[in-house]
């Protein structure tokens, strides 16, 4: 059975051990790096169910994540905090928008696991964080 690529991001991100630092300037949903960060690996996520030849690359994962979680407790995000915005059911559906309407640009076709493999291998092809994530078979 494959790893749940973004339950892995969540997991990292939520119990990470955050401390407190210094307050940021701005909520987790208005951060634009974490949200690039999430949206790209939903995409990696939806990717790797959709075509059978993906899978994650789960030492890369882990540590894309861990420097997702050095970068928040450098922004002054504490536990709590994280682990609120991680399961607020909102936000889930607003990365995963994000997410879809990415893929809808780059050619995604729900449901057609042709254009989920294309897209994947565009994604590892062009050096995007999402493909950074990704092991496609030939």
């Amino acid at each position: 059975m494959k790893p749940l690529l973004l339950a892995t991001v969540f997991a990292i991100l939520a119990t990470s051990g955050f401390s407190a630092v210094t307050a940021h300037a701005q909520t987790l949903r208005e951060d634009a790096h974490i949200t690039e960060k999430l949206v790209a690996a939903q995409v990696g996520d939806i990717l790797r169910k959709a075509c059978p030849k993906a899978s994650a690359r789960m030492f890369v994962v882990l540590g894309e994540m861990m420097s997702l979680r050095t970068y928040a407790t450098s922004e002054g995000y504490d536990e709590a905090t994280v682990k609120a915005f991680l399961a607020d059911k909102a936000e889930k559906k607003r990365i995963r928008q994000l997410a879809n309407a990415y893929l809808a640009k780059a050619g995604f076709i729900k449901g057609d696991a042709a254009s989920a493999c294309a897209t994947a291998s565009a994604e590892v092809a062009g050096g995007t964080f999402a493909g950074s994530l990704l092991r496609v078979a030939n």
